[in-house]
């Protein structure tokens, strides 16, 4: 992995479990509790006086301001992205919403690729202009090996997806970030669908990271949540806004995050074995037209995801012989593989973006991100894989 890292003291799937401290000569639980308190007691007046009126910032004092559960998987959180610091909300919206407003000003000009999250391509072209006063323009992968060509005086964010959704396109990072870093961009990426066990783009020179953390780093599809990471004075602009806005994580879900990076690692590790089953599968079958994912060495992102990142992560996308109305069939065919939305669970679900995540697009938008009306897009989960393969081979059968 290119680009410097800050030296852990422990690997990955240790901080996730343990943070980086020694619990050492303490006697405290094993798992952090659930803090469910909407406000905290002060000891004094003074104490009040100093944390309102003097910004002394020395204990909790309201839910939206934060908790020592909150604090504790921030910082997790931080660690596994290897930044200085990190912040949760209430949804992976609110992370990027958050996010974006954060870095940019009334005037100021974004950029972006075509392809990403459904939702977000609705914020960024319609909400951002018209109720923000940004600019946001869109390009073509391809298009950021020449990026000073889309670049103006008023562009000052570069926004990323890396695998994108739901075509799993590989954004080759240190080439893009030493262009953005030359004209003086700042650089966002959406890192959902990699998470930090596949790949740590701050590692790569990356500045801003996002997650919908309702996705992998939540786990087990029962929470919406949202992650930002990046350096201390970013987190402190989100951390403001967030205060104002008041896209908080509650503190059940903060308990069930702090639960979920325990097994981080492990879920991600066997769903990337999967997918790549699952990805061989689809690769010899009559029916299937196209396969999207870059572990195959035959996909044309497969370089560039093999130098950045550590596993291909655990989702397919695949195009079947014929139109919307053969995926659909398809799908309605399946019996473990479950039709849902979302992503990132323990259980393999499966949906046609034209129908789902992208149905707000139009078909002009599309055509520029790459997504077919035959596409049908895997979240493997942690099923055995034989079992996988062998509902999808019936339900191909049976078009």
């Amino acid at each position: 992995m290119k680009g410097d890292k800050k030296v852990m003291k422990y690997k990955q799937a240790t901080m996730a479990i343990h943070g980086d401290e020694s619990n050492k000569g303490k006697s405290e639980p094993v798992t952090i509790p659930i803090y469910q308190s909407s406000t905290y007691i002060f000891p004094d007046t003074d104490a009040m006086e100093g944390y309102m009126s003097r910004g002394e910032k020395k204990q909790h004092v309201y839910v939206r301001y934060g908790n020592p559960a909150q604090d504790q998987l921030n910082k997790r959180l931080a660690l596994l992205e290897c930044t200085e610091d990190a912040l949760v909300y209430s949804s992976g919206m609110a992370a990027i919403t958050t996010a974006v407003l954060s870095v940019l000003r009334k005037g100021d000009e974004l950029l972006a690729i075509a392809t990403l999250y459904g939702q977000a391509l609705n914020f960024l072209t319609e909400a951002l202009p018209e109720q923000y006063g940004i600019g946001s323009r869109f390009i073509q992968l391809d298009e950021l090996d020449n990026l000073e060509a889309h670049v103006t005086e008023r562009t000052k964010l570069l926004y990323l997806e890396s695998p994108t959704n739901p075509n799993l396109q590989i954004v080759d990072i240190p080439k893009v970030v030493e262009q953005a870093r030359r004209m003086g961009l700042k650089t966002m990426m959406d890192n959902t669908f990699a998470t930090p066990i596949n790949q740590q783009p701050i590692s790569l020179g990356i500045d801003y990271v996002i997650h919908s953390a309702t996705k992998y780093l939540g786990g087990h599809s029962d929470i919406l949540a949202g992650v930002t990471a990046g350096p201390k004075d970013f987190i402190h602009e989100c951390d403001e806004r967030m205060h104002m806005y008041g896209p908080t994580l509650d503190p059940f879900a903060t308990f069930l995050m702090l639960r979920s990076l325990k097994t981080l690692e492990v879920r991600i590790h066997r769903q990337n074995e999967n997918a790549m089953k699952l990805a061989l599968f689809f690769k010899q079958h009559p029916k299937v037209k196209k396969i999207y994912y870059p572990g195959l060495p035959d996909d044309p992102f497969h370089e560039i995801a093999k130098k950045q990142m550590r596993g291909f992560g655990g989702i397919v996308a695949i195009e079947l012989e014929g139109g919307k109305k053969e995926a659909m069939h398809f799908v309605d065919q399946l019996d473990m593989c479950l039709n849902a939305t979302s992503l990132g669970g323990v259980e393999t679900l499966v949906s046609i973006p034209v129908i789902s995540s992208h149905v707000w697009q139009t078909e002009e938008e599309l055509e520029l991100a790459k997504i077919t009306p035959q596409m049908v897009r895997f979240s493997v989960g942690l099923e055995d894989a034989e079992d996988i393969i062998a509902d999808c081979e019936q339900a191909l059968n049976r078009i």
